[in-house]
């Protein structure tokens, strides 16, 4: 392989591309069709006792408190009789805490699993296992930056190089970037990547059409080259793991052959803004109890997550073909969140998928702001609501449907909290205005009394409360019952500082990113598409008036509810206050919580001690050079550069009258209207310089330019 190489050449034969694969149906299919794609050669096996009990534990633990609080609150509002608007509230409040009850009951057995047996991270010093099996490297990339993207791969390439096992690992680089600009730094960073390692495994793939997306990226590439692997690890443009975790990982694989995916626990890092900070907080905090309570009682039936997961080439090749599903976007067409139906279908064919919350070493970041988490957010509630036409698919575990419907549910419960509020205004705007009916048409001795039992209510709410707010307690006293990670959270009395001010500070945001996620709900049942956005990831400083324009819905939401309690009574008022106040304080909260803070609250053990692959990937970011050069400017001073662009390009093909590119066919005009080749560059837009970058003759001629 020449150091101009892309990629090794597919293997012949092999099992990939003998099958269809993720986004490679030839024919649009329905839900339906996904039990008939092909018979499971794996059996599942049957439920061993202890899981049966495990499963059953978290159910009747669920229904057990729903169904107290469920009485309670009945008991809330049957005084006087229960009117239709009760009625409709009391459904509501079922609805919600079953949903609050389920996620109490998970965390609640992490948290005795930790306490009596407190599993730890593997020690970065421990001894690896030996491994022999062969796994490529994935990292999808859609027009992120090309610096740091190199940064962190270089920082895992090293960092698996010192387990002595990196010569079994080859890296792939899978871009579907748009921005001709960045799809040429790409080129020139990889190439001063490959050089600066010294290693002929690392590969460079452009894709100009983006089908799919990242599954159709990921579905290519294994179509192409998945049969000279064992297994692969999918990474995103802002993971980072160490070499230990990887070499773990494939360790793992190789001791359960029927395992097909092994999914980490990333934990957020390098985060500089207050919401950042927050997210990396609580994640880091809390996460470990939940994953491990999930993980407990989820076996061999887990989850993917798209990115720090190691799965079996095998498994994901004959079983995780996609179907297009029928119908137009955003219900329609590619499925979005690709990563549940893939393990779904893994699983229906007997692979394990499991998850190891413990193994440590695996990182990735998160959005700098609200605006910027509301907009990945948007994206994948699309995609979660598109389960919703999978979930019926036959031959599903009843456990891969629990986490579509968990999944789902994440996005419908913001609308249902909504709705919940609304209805509950409306009782008390009713009581207070409509003149009440104290005796009923038929013969009555006593009047009907149209209240509700106050007192009651409150201990509902305080209750209630308790479940959202009891596992971050739990949290914090594993953290205080343990000397080495109370150092590491800067000590007691830091942790719980930090716990508390995370409890206020997402109490503020929880409201606006309930409006944030009704409006997408309405959106996509309207039918609007999401698109393809990419994530920013520096600071999150946003403009003043994109914050008035983004936080003014609401805003106006926060003065609707606030006249209308006050129109009842001050005290309904201030019993809705920690909504209002969330809403109306939308726009300083969401410029506040942007702002970068230092890194004396919501302190992390990977910020007081960084793991040597963090240190070393931010080292190499804060010395990358950003700057750079336009696409065709860097292409005409580098020759090393463009024959490596020219490298990339497939080979020409036949095109027809009705395929031809428009783009390409206008920037060809343009450019042999040009004398010069600033002149052609200063004319081109971007769309035609991505068709001219994609096509080796037009290039040539542009900057053969004088």
């Amino acid at each position: 392989m020449g150091a101009l190489s892309t990629a090794p050449r597919p293997i012949a034969g092999d099992i990939a591309t003998q099958r269809l694969l993720p986004g490679e149906s030839p024919l649009p299919m329905t839900p339906g069709d996904l039990g008939k794609h092909r018979v499971p050669d794996r059996i599942p096996a049957p439920v061993a006792p202890a899981m049966a009990w495990r499963r059953g534990l978290i159910l009747l633990s669920t229904a057990a408190l729903t169904a107290g609080g469920g009485y309670e609150m009945y008991r809330v509002l049957e005084v006087g009789g229960v009117t239709v608007l009760e009625a409709m509230v009391l459904a509501l409040f079922l609805v919600l805490l079953a949903w609050v009850a389920f996620s109490f009951a998970s965390a609640l057995a992490g948290f005795f699993l930790l306490l009596a047996h407190r599993p730890d991270a593997f020690a970065p010093e421990a001894e690896l296992p030996a491994i022999a099996s062969r796994t490529a490297m994935l990292l999808p990339t859609y027009n992120e930056d090309p610096h740091r993207l190199t940064a962190r791969l270089r920082a895992i390439i090293e960092s698996l190089e010192a387990t002595s096992q990196g010569k079994l690992f080859d890296w792939y680089v899978l871009s579907d970037s748009t921005d001709p600009d960045i799809w040429v730094a790409e080129e020139k960073a990889l190439l001063a990547l490959r050089q600066a390692m010294g290693t002929p495994r690392l590969y460079y793939r452009h894709r100009a059409e983006n089908t799919a997306r990242k599954a159709g990226n990921i579905s290519e590439w294994i179509t192409r080259f998945g049969g000279g692997y064992d297994f692969m690890i999918v990474l995103d443009a802002d993971s980072l793991m160490s070499g230990q975790t990887i070499v773990r990982l494939v360790h793992a694989m190789e001791s359960n052959p029927s395992a097909g995916l092994i999914q980490t626990l990333p934990m957020v890092v390098n985060a500089r803004s207050l919401f950042s900070r927050i997210q990396q907080f609580a994640g880091r905090l809390y996460g470990p109890m939940i994953a491990v309570g999930v993980a407990w009682w989820h076996g061999s039936e887990g989850n993917y997550w798209g990115h720090n997961a190691i799965i079996r080439v095998r498994a994901f090749a004959e079983e995780a073909a996609l179907p297009q599903l029928r119908g137009r976007k955003p219900f329609g067409g590619h499925i979005l969140s690709h990563d549940f139906v893939e393990a779904a279908l893994m699983r229906r064919a007997g692979w394990g998928i499991y998850m190891l919350p413990t193994l440590g070493g695996s990182y990735e970041e998160v959005p700098p702001s609200l605006l910027d988490f509301a907009a990945r957010d948007r994206r994948w509630c699309q995609g979660n609501l598109q389960h919703l036409a999978v979930v019926p698919a036959r031959g599903l575990h009843w456990v891969s449907r629990v986490h579509f419907m968990v999944g789902i549910g994440a996005y419908l419960t913001a609308p249902l909290w909504l709705l919940f509020l609304l209805l509950g205004m409306l009782i008390s705007l009713q009581a207070r205005f409509v003149r009440p009916e104290y005796f009923s048409k038929g013969f009555s001795l006593f009047p009907t009394w149209p209240a509700q039992d106050p007192v009651l209510a409150i201990w509902v709410f305080v209750a209630t409360m308790g479940l959202l707010l009891l596992p971050k307690l739990l949290s914090l006293v594993l953290v205080w019952m343990r000397g080495s990670v109370r150092r590491q959270f800067g000590g007691a009395l830091r942790a719980s500082a930090g716990v508390l001010a995370e409890i206020i500070v997402s109490a503020l945001m929880a409201p606006v990113m309930m409006i944030f996620q009704s409006i997408a709900v309405i959106e996509i049942l309207a039918g609007r598409d999401a698109g393809w956005q990419t994530q920013r990831r520096d600071d999150g400083t946003v403009q003043r008036r994109e914050l008035y324009r983004k936080y003014g819905v609401p805003t106006l939401c926060g003065v609707a509810m606030a006249a209308s309690a006050y129109a009842v009574s001050l005290p309904l008022l201030l019993w809705m206050s920690p909504v209002i106040v969330g809403l109306l304080f939308a726009v300083p909260i969401g410029a506040l919580t942007a702002m970068p803070v230092s890194g004396r609250l919501f302190v992390t053990p990977e910020e007081r001690e960084p793991p040597r692959v963090l240190r070393r990937a931010n080292e190499l970011s804060a010395s990358a050079d950003a700057g750079g050069m336009p696409a065709l400017v860097e292409l005409r001073q580098d020759p090393a550069l463009l024959a490596f662009h020219l490298a990339q390009l497939p080979p020409p093909r036949p095109t027809r009258p009705d395929t031809v590119d428009a783009n390409l066919a206008v920037g060809r005009a343009k450019v042999d209207a040009s004398e010069t080749f600033e002149e052609a560059a200063e004319h081109l837009s971007s769309r035609e310089i991505f068709s001219i970058l994609n096509d080796g003759p037009a290039l040539s001629t542009v900057l053969q330019k004088r």
